[in-house]
């Protein structure tokens, strides 16, 4: 990537001090790309007895069926009694980011999951907005608004409280940036320009070249908004220019095995079916030396061990994911024309030494810690009311 603007740029861990490890699975069957098959796979599970049910579950050394665990924060429809004894209906699937630009489905319960972390689900709602590390990539950081169960760097939510409350930002920082700046930016804002100006160093830490140049930070903000945008998929459908927007021109197969690009025509084919056009920058769109799109089509055609729970998935290809494919060849595409470039030195730059001089840094250490939040109550394990 290349090395932007200005020595002493501040560093994202400043910027957005408040972080959370990615949680951790400890098995894939609670996680499909589709919710159907998810429900199908715990009605499994609790309708088995003894030894086999421990062997379908795939116990770990954090989770077994005689884990005693409290329920996810703001999920109530998931349960807390041990999984040996469970026999309710599934908790409803919930959206999540699986995988790099891959939205599947989870059963969001905390006695399937090795290490939920609870402080994320405790601040997720339609306000939030979730920052992950990617440092090896281009760009270096994915947005969703769904939950991240990726397994990149640090997680970094943009609100420390529910209900879009107390930015994870260092404080002071949107003080001083709005007296530089003439305006206070919104907290969304300051994320869309992280989104757009977010480099990595060769530590390998990721650096955020901040401008009080109130021009410069304009041409940012729409840069970095528009990122916000396809990343979080949360609007109107995206589109690409020129009216090339990727159709099936040959019939997708019911189950399809392989998946091909011709650069020539830029065609994607699922065996004998066929998508175009599909350019070569969707195509290309690597994450951590992986192609998104070959990872996203794996996801949904691999074939799983027989008389596992994970083995319980659709036996066709569906109009769903169809659907769902076209938008992301369109998605990777357009964040491909994004991707940062050489670019000159940001006017009147905000430099790390300015804002520990004007006390913005260090932050507090309060403020790398969660906030405490409880909403409501919520259930401990075996039912027991949780303290916080």
């Amino acid at each position: 990537m290349p090395s932007v603007t200005h020595d002493d740029a501040p560093l994202l861990a400043d910027l957005m001090p408040w972080s959370v490890a990615p949680p951790r699975l400890g098995r894939g069957w609670p996680a499909a790309p589709d919710a159907a098959s998810l429900k199908a796979r715990w009605d499994a599970l609790v309708k088995t007895e003894g030894p086999d049910r421990e062997t379908l579950f795939q116990p770990t050394r954090s989770r077994t069926l005689h884990t005693a665990v409290g329920q996810l924060p703001g999920r109530p429809g998931s349960g807390t009694e041990k999984l040996v004894r469970a026999s309710g209906p599934c908790p409803e699937p919930e959206r999540v980011l699986l995988a790099p630009y891959d939205e599947q489905w989870l059963i969001p319960d905390q006695r399937l999951i090795d290490a939920a972390r609870p402080e994320l689900w405790r601040v997720a709602d339609e306000r939030q907005v979730f920052v992950m590390e990617t440092p090896e990539a281009t760009p270096p950081l994915l947005v969703t608004s769904l939950l991240p169960l990726l397994r990149t760097g640090r997680i970094r939510p943009l609100f420390r409280r529910p209900g879009g409350h107390e930015p994870n930002l260092a404080p002071g920082l949107l003080e001083h940036l709005g007296t530089r700046l003439g305006r206070t930016p919104a907290p969304l804002d300051v994320l869309a320009w992280i989104t757009a100006k977010t480099t990595t160093t060769a530590r390998p830490a990721l650096t955020v070249p901040l401008t009080g140049d109130a021009d410069a930070w304009e041409r940012g903000l729409e840069l970095g908004h528009r990122m916000l945008w396809l990343m979080r998929r949360d609007g109107e459908r995206p589109k690409l220019p020129g009216g090339r927007r990727p159709y099936v021109r040959a019939p997708l197969p019911s189950r399809p095995v392989t998946l091909h690009y011709d650069r020539d025509e830029e065609a994607l084919f699922l065996d004998e079916g066929r998508i175009s056009p599909v350019p070569p920058e969707a195509w290309d769109f690597e994450v951590g030396g992986v192609r998104v799109l070959e990872q996203w089509f794996a996801a949904r055609v691999a074939v799983a061990e027989p008389g596992t729970l994970a083995a319980i998935r659709p036996v066709t290809w569906t109009q769903t994911w169809t659907s769902e494919l076209l938008e992301l060849i369109t998605v990777l595409a357009l964040i491909a024309e994004l991707r940062p470039r050489e670019e000159p030195a940001l006017p009147d730059p905000v430099t790390a030494a300015e804002l520990r001089t004007a006390g913005v840094l260090p932050v507090p250490g309060t403020a790398r810690r969660p906030a405490s939040v409880l909403e409501g109550p919520e259930e401990g394990p075996e039912g027991q009311l949780a303290l916080l």
